[in-house]
């Protein structure tokens, strides 16, 4: 016998309502469903309808407002780079990239210095040594090395200068002078003064980037392209070579001045992400070829000869050993490769040490017009280098300090204090306190009225040019904030 349970009418009536209502809130929740992924989704292409690129802001000295900023057109005009000379005219000079750099370096005729320019000891003649808006660009600051960062705010820029006791007006003079290089730059992106337009277009680049103006800056961007993509095609034509006549024993000054320019662009452009087709091949080539091309005496010499007994001259090699150091920054080399470069440039500047104490001479043995102008030049290098506590770079400034002299109408070597304001700026406290007074001061009096810089008295290393006279004043005035002070 087996019992079946049954459900009465009345639960069955129930039961079947029950599954009614349950097949209606299901489809409703379904229908609900849908209609939210349906909004989520159209939002979804909404956005990816929309590209929203961040605009980058240019800070100007004179105001704390942000203007709107109209970025430059990029009008990268890099010529294409020729062929490389075949490999038994080359060295090849690793470096740490992905694909290896063939470095070519021709066999160069070198003569001796041509007396024509004095004693040979200089650039020869009408020629020597050697930053708007700032900020310009909008990048972290995570990329820009440490030494660099305070130049690319004008906040920061304007507390540098309180701090270390310039004045207010110091940074409306680099504007004006910035502004006067730009209306004189040709259409090729050059500056031409003294016959020697790649040193002179290096050295209005780095008064520019000293105060950070970059491809995106909004009132020199387009300035700062153009030299930029001048001196690439430089080194596009020449296997990263770059001077502007090859035959001049001289062009060595040339190549370090752009390499330190180009390389110093390229850690500014990387991180305010601006893509400059060749620049980085250009950094490396030219680089590599500074490297490549240093005697065994740990110098540098005319023409890169690397065979002459001369092996060199302090005047020279500061140059490159600055041109190594912004390759460092870059991040483009075998860093090892260019501190082995760098060690073996500042062991031979320790050659060239004096009787006195402390100071530097043009040569080993051998001041320069007999007045060892190129102290400062040794000093700087030294703290640079990792070496300012050592006691040949202290007792350089001590030199320095009892030795100034800065006065436009009797003695102002520009080619020395360019140097020397750095320097003297890394030593700090009363050191830079009593320089600071005395020359950059005068130094800030003597701007004309559209932003440039005369010549003054005692000029130095064959300087002949307003154009190269104002880049060193400029480069002087920025000293506040182009680097921080080195330990």
């Amino acid at each position: 016998m087996s019992l079946h349970a049954q459900l009465s009418p009345e639960a069955q009536a129930a039961l079947a309502a029950q599954k009614r209502n349950s097949t209606i809130s299901s489809l409703i929740i379904a229908l609900l469903v849908i209609a939210l992924l349906g909004v989520i989704l159209a939002f979804i292409g909404l956005a990816l309808s929309k590209q929203n690129t961040e605009e980058i802001v240019s800070y100007a000295p004179s105001s704390d407002k942000n203007d709107e900023v109209v970025k430059p057109e990029m009008n990268n005009q890099v010529e294409k780079k020729p062929s490389a000379p075949s490999s038994s005219m080359a060295k090849v000079i690793a470096a740490n990239t992905p694909s290896a750099v063939a470095v070519p370096v021709p066999d160069v005729q070198v003569t001796e210095p041509s007396l024509d320019f004095g004693d040979g000891d200089d650039f020869g003649d009408g020629w020597g040594d050697g930053d708007g808006n700032g900020n310009g660009g909008g990048g972290s600051g995570f990329g820009i090395p440490a030494s660099m960062k305070q130049r690319c705010s004008a906040q920061d820029r304007m507390a540098r200068l309180t701090k270390e006791g310039g004045k207010a007006e110091y940074e409306e003079a680099v504007v004006k002078s910035l502004r006067w290089l730009q209306k004189n730059q040709q259409k090729d992106g050059s500056w031409k003064a003294q016959g020697k337009p790649v040193a002179m277009t290096g050295l209005a680049l780095l008064c520019y980037l000293g105060h950070c103006e970059t491809p995106l800056s909004a009132e020199f961007g387009e300035t700062v392209q153009n030299a930029i993509v001048y001196l690439v095609n430089v080194a596009n034509k020449n296997g990263g070579k770059m001077g502007t006549d090859f035959t001049d024993n001289h062009w060595c000054y040339e190549h370090a001045i752009a390499t330190y320019a180009i390389a110093e662009a390229y850690t500014l452009c990387k991180e305010f992400n601006v893509s400059i087709p060749g620049l980085p091949e250009a950094v490396l080539e030219a680089g590599s070829f500074i490297v490549g091309n240093q005697h065994t005496s740990g110098g540098w010499d005319y023409a890169y000869d690397t065979s002459g007994a001369r092996g060199g001259d302090s005047s020279i090699v500061c140059w490159h050993l600055q041109a190594i150091k912004a390759c460092k920054y870059t991040k483009l080399f075998q860093e090892k490769m260019l501190d082995v470069s760098g060690k073996k440039g500042i062991a031979y500047l320790k050659t060239c040490e004096l009787g006195e104490k402390g100071t530097i001479g043009y040569v080993p043995g051998r001041a320069l017009g007999g007045y060892p102008s190129m102290t400062p030049a040794g000093a700087l290098c030294f703290q640079q280098w990792g070496q300012g506590r050592r006691s040949l770079a202290r007792n350089g400034v001590k030199w320095m300090s009892k030795n100034n002299e800065f006065d436009f109408g009797k003695k102002a070597d520009l080619y020395m204090h360019y140097y020397a304001s750095q320097c003297m700026i890394n030593a700090g406290g009363k050191t830079w306190a009593d320089y600071n007074n005395s020359s950059m001061t005068h130094l800030a009096s003597k701007q004309q009225g559209d932003g440039s810089w005369n010549l003054p008295a005692g000029a130095g290393h064959g300087l002949s040019s307003k154009h190269y006279a104002t880049c060193l004043c400029t480069l002087m005035m920025e000293v506040y904030y182009r680097f921080l002070p080195s330990s």
